[in-house]
């Protein structure tokens, strides 16, 4: 048992000049990051979308790495992009030629600056979407399909930042 013990800080200080790792996958090498509030350039305009998105975006980044947010231009990481896409068409129709679902699609492009590995940066289009049922109006179903998507777009921004997907 004491040698385990033992082990361990040698262990731990062999990982540490692999660069930080966290419970996700994620390869940390940084220890800022400036997120910029998305800019909401779609054809219609939800007051509420960019900061939710970004909200969304910027509580993942915070939750699974660690890092300080801040709002220098030389932080380690640099995020911004724009919401591109906000478009409700029909999913699904009856065999009476009805619609019988609609699909809210989200785009954002975003923008991924890794000061400490510059090959790790990227300009990426990311676009998800959640059906809701043709009885139902866009305003109802609104709130709960911008937090889906908001999510899953979160978990494809961050994945692709820092995990490497």
């Amino acid at each position: 048992m004491q040698r385990l013990l033992f082990l361990l800080p040698l262990f731990l200080i062999c990982l540490s000049g692999c660069g930080v790792y966290s419970f996700t996958g994620a390869n940390i090498e940084g220890k800022t990051i400036n997120m910029h509030v998305l800019e909401n350039k779609a054809r219609n305009v939800v007051p509420t979308l960019s900061p939710t998105l970004t909200s969304k975006i910027r509580s993942r980044i915070l939750s699974q790495t660690g890092l300080s947010p801040v709002t220098a231009d030389n932080a380690d990481y640099d995020v911004s992009g724009t919401i591109t896409g906000y478009e409700v068409t029909i999913s699904g129709v009856q065999n009476t030629q009805q619609a019988s679902q609609n699909r809210l699609t989200i785009t954002v492009n975003i923008d991924f600056k890794n000061r400490k590995n510059p090959k790790a940066d990227f300009s990426q289009s990311f676009s998800r979407f959640q059906d809701f049922a043709a009885t139902q109006t866009l305003q109802a179903a609104e709130g709960k399909l911008i937090e889906d998507i908001g999510n899953q777009l979160a978990d494809d921004i961050f994945n692709k930042a820092f995990v490497n997907w």
